[in-house]
């Protein structure tokens, strides 16, 4: 099985980094940036919306 990974983009503090959408919550839901601890809809994290689509395939 291909391990699949979403690229995230904090929208305060531009940092990006991978994750498992298995390891995400919903994307309506709230989601911290690890660095900055900014607070938004997980969204708002998604650096494409391949990413996002890849995300709400796992929900």
């Amino acid at each position: 099985m291909v391990e699949a990974f979403v690229r995230l983009l904090c929208p305060e503090c531009s940092k990006d980094w991978e994750e498992a959408p298995t390891d995400l919550p919903n994307h309506r839901e709230n989601f911290s940036c690890p660095s900055c601890h900014a607070t938004r809809r997980l969204a708002e994290f998604m650096r494409t919306e391949r990413d996002l689509d890849a995300v709400k395939q796992f929900e």
